[in-house]
């Protein structure tokens, strides 16, 4: 159901019933190593490129979610995925082989909560009994993609952050036992005018503040309703400028309250700048540590915001501003049985 511009609030409480949260050799090394089912010790992932390891890296955290919903690969009716890279064919790559329906995702790296949102707005409206939502990234193919290839040694400022190597993935049902998905709010684009393809913190801190906003509106909410309110991924720069806006707003949000995933994923010693990013990061924290801390108990209500920059080399090579977008989903600790 419609509430206010632009939240759908699910009535039947779609379930996210497994989660598969597959990692590279950096994450191995990261602060959520236990919130992950599996690691490669190397970027190729056993492939002869890294678009292909990008590959593996899906096609294994769907297979876990899969495996861990306790259901078949043939009882997925459809599949909401995507990726950074060009033409998101590391995911339809993956999909082949899944051989799933599959609807492709783009959104930068807010994929993981629009393939997330789709998923429940679908089961919600009875038009599948089991869905997949996945999202990944690979720091080597993201690099030679948008930035500099590795092998090219160039240095970047403090404001840039580290492209996950991530794939997360959540089946989500009408019935079962895990998170249920409340309500998602779904973002508009917002440009502010920044160029900076070395600061998508600061980029997307804005959309991620009119998101946030907009769910509060819509659903009449204040920020404590929530134990968790977590972006992905603003970085330092993006989290520090967000919490300005919120101020601006007359948002009155505790500091505590307001976490994002790209300064979760890794410990503070590792070199990565400003955080963590990529199509993959806020999958793999989402469906990793938050979902098991819902799981446990420990926490009741998490509203996750996935971020993304919606540039690509040829807009920045013809100097245009960075379009940035956001997409809010809440998850909440069932109440007794579903």
């Amino acid at each position: 159901m419609l509430e206010g511009k632009r939240t759908w609030t699910f009535e039947s409480n779609p379930v996210i019933i497994g989660t598969g949260v597959i990692g590279g050799p950096f994450e191995k090394k990261g602060e959520l190593v236990n919130h992950f089912d599996a690691f490669y010790d190397d970027l190729m992932c056993g492939e002869n490129s890294f678009e292909q390891a990008q590959k593996v890296l899906l096609e294994d955290a769907c297979k876990e979610a899969i495996k861990k919903a306790n259901v078949t690969k043939e009882d997925i009716q459809f599949m909401f995925a995507g990726d950074l890279l060009n033409q998101i064919t590391s995911t339809s790559f993956a999909s082949r082989s899944l051989a799933i329906p599959f609807f492709g995702l783009f959104g930068a790296c807010a994929t993981s909560m629009e393939a997330l949102a789709l998923s429940a707005f679908i089961i919600n409206a009875k038009g599948a009994d089991y869905i997949l939502a996945a999202s990944s990234s690979h720091n080597a193919a993201v690099e030679k993609t948008f930035r500099y290839p590795t092998e090219y040694g160039a240095q970047k400022p403090p404001t840039s952050q580290w492209t996950a190597t991530a794939a997360g993935a959540g089946v989500v049902c009408s019935s079962g036992v895990g998170p249920i998905i409340t309500s998602a709010t779904i973002g508009h684009v917002v440009d502010e005018g920044l160029k900076d393809p070395f600061n998508m913190g600061g980029a997307m801190a804005p959309a991620a503040v009119d998101t946030i906003k907009a769910h509060l509106e819509d659903l009449k909410l204040e920020p404590d309703y929530y134990d968790l309110i977590l972006t992905g991924d603003l970085g330092k720069i993006g989290r520090a400028i967000s919490l300005e806006l919120f101020e601006n707003e007359n948002i009155a949000i505790k500091e505590e309250l307001f976490q994002d995933a790209g300064l979760m994923l890794y410990k503070k010693e590792q070199p990565v700048q400003s955080g963590a990013s990529g199509a993959g990061c806020s999958a793999a924290v989402t469906f990793g540590n938050i979902v098991n801390r819902i799981n446990s108990g420990e926490l009741n209500r998490v509203l996750v915001v996935a971020t993304g920059a919606l540039l690509s080399p040829i807009t920045y090579q013809q100097h245009e501003s960075i379009p940035c977008i956001a997409h809010a989903v809440s998850l909440e600790k069932q109440k007794g049985g579903n």
